[in-house]
């Protein structure tokens, strides 16, 4: 195995430097060019590398600096008022792994955030609190705790809670990332507050219903027209797949938010899920492409990224990056835990950048680093 991956070996750089070799470089360096075999075991790498670590962010550590955002400035100052997650190997793009973004928002009763779009696309995942609503594109969509709600990229969008209602805490997932690396990126502010184009929850009322779609309703987009997907809808799909199905070795019971029109992820670019480990489960390791954050939306457990150990609980929020090995353990013995997630696959896919490979050491199981 060691001398699979030698460099040492025909096909791979090898040159040795010599002053006429120096020489020639600094000469190519001056003309904005370069020697291909001085950088080319460094770009193209055995295997994928990543640049990211695993990262575990507490709720209970960061909750109350979160809260005290909303005390310290309003949402007309801060545009969002939102704590973002960031990774030890990434700080120079703001991305909690890979090319996403992630982050803490708040919202307290009566607030309301300015309409704005851009080209990233984004997703919320709700963790706390009562009476909050998005706006998407005229749409006014209401949503409750674990609901996970989409803003595809170039929609007009706004956030907010009711008089009535309580303080709201959501995880937002965003390609930010990507689409500045892509240099693609852009911002706008709308003036004053979007016009309700459809009655209040017209999105999941008409393109949620199980295994049905309006026949007489025509939408060309290419994401999902389902804005939001309710925890009391999914939670109980889980449930029901987890009678008849054994579900993967490698993830328990993993459904994928969806396209209704299409099956496909509900963005271009970025997919999420939801995950059930019954009771005591532990699944096994394996690696593959894609940039993924989690969020324990249901019960406790440990994951193990790259042979460390990291535990987690409902609210929690963790990280694994591409091509690391990577299992799960619910902790419970009567209780199953679910973990959402959300993913750059929709890219890695399309891309043909797909893949993976089950970890065969230890049945399948890693060792933990002491």
């Amino acid at each position: 195995m060691e001398g699979k991956y030698s460099d040492d070996q025909i096909g791979r750089a090898r040159v040795k430097d010599t002053p006429e070799l120096e020489a020639y470089y600094k000469e190519l360096e001056t003309l904005g060019a370069g020697a291909l075999w001085t950088v080319a075991n460094d770009i193209e790498p055995w295997e994928p590398r990543t640049s990211s670590v695993p990262m575990l962010w507490k709720y209970d550590d960061l909750r109350e600096l979160v809260l005290k955002s909303s005390e310290l400035v309003t949402p007309e100052q801060a545009g969002r008022r939102v704590v973002y997650l960031v990774n030890d190997k990434r700080k120079d793009v703001s991305a909690a792994v890979g090319w996403l973004y992630t982050g803490i928002q708040v919202t307290r009763p009566g607030e309301s955030t300015s309409a704005h779009r851009h080209k990233a696309s984004a997703l919320r995942f709700i963790m706390e609190g009562s009476g909050g609503y998005t706006v998407v594109n005229g749409n006014k969509i209401t949503f409750e705790v674990n609901d996970f709600v989409i803003t595809p990229n170039g929609t007009w969008h706004e956030h907010g809670v009711a008089p009535d209602g309580k303080t709201c805490i959501w995880q937002d997932g965003l390609d930010i990332p990507l689409v500045n690396a892509l240099e693609a990126n852009d911002y706008a502010v709308y003036e004053g507050k979007q016009d309700l184009k459809c009655p209040v929850n017209y999105s999941p009322l008409t393109y949620g219903g199980t295994g049905l779609l309006p026949a007489d309703v025509v939408w060309d987009k290419p994401y999902s027209p389902l804005f939001k997907y309710s925890w009391k809808t999914v939670y109980p799909a889980l449930l029901e797949t987890a009678k008849v199905n054994e579900g993967s070795p490698f993830d328990g019971i993993l459904m994928n938010y969806s396209n209704p029109l299409t099956g496909g992820p509900v963005m271009q670019t970025m997919g999420a899920s939801m995950q059930l480990l019954r009771p005591s489960e532990h699944t096994k390791a394996h690696k593959h492409t894609g940039s993924f954050v989690y969020q324990c939306a249901k019960g406790k457990g440990y994951s193990v990224i790259d042979g460390k150990r990291f535990d987690w609980k409902e609210r929690d929020i963790f990280c694994i990056p591409s091509w690391a090995n990577h299992e799960h353990v619910n902790l419970s013995d009567t209780e199953d835990a679910c973990l959402f997630s959300f993913n750059d696959l929709p890219v890695i896919n399309a891309l043909g950048l797909y893949q993976e490979k089950e970890y065969t050491e230890n049945n399948g199981y890693q060792t933990i680093e002491k």
